[in-house]
């Protein structure tokens, strides 16, 4: 079964230039070396800051775009990681082993597959 862990944390001010890629500390190489090693990773990112995100919203047909997330909260959507586990149990340890669950949170979440046309 697939799963959604997504990491919450608070928002961290960058420490590089504008455009720079950051470097990836090494608890995080580890995390990622580990899920491979388990067969687990199928995917992961670490995403942009809240201030790069735009909220689309419709309304009586009407596009509406908003700078931002569309709430406000200390906690942020910084990345996320798309596991393969055989269980709910193996996604949870999976999750615990994160290093964002050490000043974050991780959300965790079944992935529901959809039949596309065609």
């Amino acid at each position: 079964m697939r799963y959604m862990l997504l990491i919450y944390s608070e928002e961290a001010q960058p420490d590089a230039a504008p455009g720079a890629t950051p470097e990836i500390p090494p608890a995080w190489l580890e995390y990622t070396d580990w899920l491979l090693k388990k067969g687990y990773h199928s995917a992961g990112e670490q995403l942009a800051g809240s201030s790069a995100a735009t909220t689309v919203r419709v309304r009586d047909g009407n596009r509406l775009v908003t700078d931002g997330p569309f709430t406000e909260t200390k906690e942020v959507l910084g990345g996320y990681y798309l596991l393969d586990c055989d269980s709910l149990d193996e996604a949870l340890e999976a999750a615990a082993r994160c290093p964002g669950a050490l000043y974050g949170s991780i959300e965790v979440r079944p992935i529901i597959g959809m039949a596309m046309p065609g």
